[in-house]
């Protein structure tokens, strides 16, 4: 069986709690049905879609993915993904709220190029700005740049998600300072957002003090998805714990794991 969350370790977002720090994308699956059981193993909570290419109501004559992921039981964050520009991306928002009847919670993504899928900044943060203004909580899509995260953190923001590697790329995290000293500044919280490969990537950057980690072409494209997300899930669970614990301070030279003093030989 599947490990149960920690109820007694939860993390908010915009006021909501929660205790699966894994969340998950719902693209690239091979149907509905793989999606369905694949998010289910994973545990999560948050489940984001991407409103310009998942019908959430918008094409009444297609399959409805809410229909597998029923609102009552996921917390669902409509991204814009497929978005390059303020207007578009605030568009898409608005779209998302009309068919979600009202729900504010939403995931700002603006790509720079097609090729990279690297944020453009400087759209990024007008599209906040606008969005924040309009009533949405945003939680946004950005670079490892501590000094752009903390400018989003400030515009209003309620989740900064910096990326580990550039999307679907498998990388995992290429800049861990850089996501550690976002984590220490940050006052929202900080969830990695997009490289991650594998179980391992999951677990550094829980144990870099990460608030959680969002992933989907990880668990959608590896051979069998339902027991990636299922490793996912735990990958997780024990890089939150080893940050809580404390690791040993890292060493240069032997540490003999018996002491020698007193020794009878």
């Amino acid at each position: 069986m599947t490990a149960s969350p920690n109820h007694s370790d939860s993390f908010s977002i915009a006021g909501r709690e929660y205790h699966s720090r894994l969340l998950v994308g719902t693209g690239k699956y091979k149907d509905m049905d793989e999606t369905a059981r694949a998010i289910e193993a994973s545990g999560a909570e948050i489940v984001t879609i991407a409103v310009r290419r998942a019908n959430i109501g918008q094409s009444a004559d297609e399959p409805n993915l809410l229909e597998v992921l029923p609102p009552s039981r996921y917390t669902i964050l409509p991204n814009t993904a497929g978005c390059y520009d303020v207007e578009s991306a605030v568009r898409t928002c608005r779209l998302a709220r009309e068919l979600l009847d009202g729900h504010n919670l939403v995931k700002l993504e603006v790509l720079g190029d097609e090729k990279t899928l690297f944020p453009d900044v400087l759209q990024t943060i007008e599209a906040a700005k606008v969005l924040v203004a309009d009533g949405f909580e945003v939680m946004v899509y950005t670079n490892d740049d501590p000094i752009i995260a903390k400018q989003l953190e400030e515009i209003g923001c309620v989740a900064v998600m910096p990326l580990a590697a550039p999307i679907g790329s498998g990388l995992g995290i290429r800049n861990r300072l850089n996501i550690l000293t976002i984590v220490e500044n940050a006052s929202v919280p900080i969830l990695v957002d997009a490289g991650v490969g594998t179980a391992s990537d999951a677990a550094v950057a829980m144990e870099l003090g990460c608030d959680g980690v969002l992933m989907n072409t990880a668990i959608a494209a590896a051979k069998d998805p339902v027991l990636m997300a299922s490793a996912m899930r735990k990958g997780i669970e024990a890089g939150r714990e080893a940050y809580r614990a404390g690791r040993m301070p890292a060493k240069r030279f032997a540490s003999a794991s018996s002491p020698i003093e007193g020794t009878f030989f």
